[in-house]
C-alpha cells in the first residue's frame, strides 16, 4: 500500500526515533512505512530497523531535491522528517516543489530556518521574546573565563572554553566564524534541552524540557524531565513563533538559585535526545500523523511523564 509513508531522511544512529515513527504510524495506518535516506546506507545503523533506506546525494548536490522528490513519488511518501541542520534550509527553500505532489516536508519557514542556524540571529530572536543571551565579549578586549563558539556551527565542534590571554590564541582570535561571549558555569548553571512541538498554527502544542545530566560527544547521554520551572516560563515567551512548525528543540541554562534562564541555541528539528520526550509521553510523531494525515486539530497538553530518568548506553547492530 502505498499510502502515508513516512521518510527520515539522514537517518544514520536514530534508530530510536526511526522506532517511534514505526510504532505511532502503524497504530493509524497498518500497512504504511517509515523509510531511511542516508548517504551510506550500509554503515546506518537505522537504516537496518526502517522499512527501507534509500542511499541519496550529499544534500549540496543540485539532483537531490529531485532525488527526493522522485523517491517519494515512488514509494508512496507523504511526509519527510528531516534530521540534521545542513538540509534545513534545502528543503525550506524547496518545500513548495513536494507540495505540489502532495508530500508534506515537516520543516519550518525559511525565514525562520535562518533564525536559528546563524546564531547571531537566534540572539537577537531570544532576546526580543525575553530571554537573555550570554553576553557579548570584545575580543580585543577580554575579560575571561569567555567562551567562543562558531555563528553557523553544529555537533558542538569548534568550541572553546577559555580561562586566561595564554589560553586565546590568534588562531581562535583570528577564526572569522567565532563568537566571543560570556562563559556560563555549569558548576552554577544546570543545562537543558526543551523540545516543543508547533501546530500548522504556528501555536505551542506540547513543551518538554529535559536536563542534560549529561553530555557526550555532543548530544545527552543521561537525562530527566521536569516540568517546573522552565515549561510555563518557555510557554509564556514561545507559544507562537510564526513560521514554525513540527519539533523543534531549545538549548537552556538555569541557574536554579535564582532562576536566571539563558537561551543558547535553537535546533528546528528533532533532536539527538527526542527519544526520552516519546518515552515521557510526548509523543510527536502522533501529533504530525493527526494534523498532516488525519487533518485533525491538536491542543496544548501538558499531561507528560515529569521527572523520567533516561540513561542510555552503546548497543550494536551485526550485518
Amino acid at each position: 500500500m502505498k499510502n502515508n509513508n513516512i521518510l527520515i531522511t539522514s537517518a544514520g544512529q536514530r534508530v530510536a526515533l526511526v522506532k517511534g515513527f514505526q510504532e505511532t504510524l502503524k497504530r493509524f495506518f497498518p500497512n504504511a512505512k517509515v523509510y531511511t535516506t542516508d548517504m551510506r546506507p550500509k554503515l546506518a545503523p537505522a537504516a537496518y530497523v526502517s522499512d527501507g533506506c534509500f542511499k541519496v546525494l550529499r544534500v549540496t548536490d543540485s539532483e537531490y531535491i529531485p532525488q527526493l522528490i522522485q523517491l517519494c513519488v515512488d514509494y508512496g511518501i507523504k511526509m519527510i522528517i528531516p534530521t540534521i541542520d545542513t538540509e534545513l534550509l534545502v528543503l525550506a527553500e524547496n518545500k513548495t516543489l513536494f507540495e505540489e505532489k502532495g508530500i508534506k516536508v515537516i520543516v519550518s519557514s525559511l525565514e525562520f530556518i535562518r533564525v536559528c542556524r546563524d546564531k547571531r540571529n537566534t540572539s537577537e530572536f531570544f532576546e526580543k521574546n525575553g530571554i537573555r543571551v550570554p553576553k557579548a565579549i570584545d575580543k580585543n578586549n577580554p575579560t575571561f573565563p569567555l567562551f567562543a563558539k562558531p555563528y553557523d556551527g553544529s555537533l558542538s565542534t569548534n568550541l572553546h572554553y577559555i580561562r586566561n590571554a595564554e589560553e586565546l590564541t590568534t588562531e581562535i582570535l583570528e577564526d572569522p566564524k567565532l563568537l566571543f561571549m560570556e562563559y556560563i558555569d555549569k558548576n552554577v548553571y544546570k543545562e537543558y534541552t526543551v523540545d516543543m512541538y508547533y501546530g500548522k498554527d504556528n501555536n505551542v502544542k506540547c513543551i518538554v524540557p529535559r536536563e542534560r545530566i549529561k553530555i557526550r560527544a555532543g548530544e545527552i547521554n543521561k537525562g530527566l524531565t521536569e516540568k517546573e520551572p522552565l515549561t510555563q516560563y518557555i510557554y509564556d515567551r514561545l507559544g507562537t513563533i510564526e513560521g514554525c512548525v513540527g519539533c523543534i528543540c531549545i538549548q537552556l541554562f538555569l541557574n536554579p538559585k535564582n532562576c536566571d534562564v539563558v537561551g543558547i541555541e535553537i535546533n528546528p528539528r528533532f533532536g539527538g535526545g527526542y527519544p526520552q520526550t516519546y518515552a515521557a509521553g510526548g509523543n510527536y510523531a502522533e501529533l504530525l500523523i493527526r494534523e498532516y494525515f488525519l487533518d485533525e486539530t491538536v491542543e496544548y497538553f501538558d499531561d507528560w511523564k515529569d521527572h523520567l530518568l533516561m540513561l542510555r548506553y552503546d548497543d550494536a547492530v551485526y550485518v
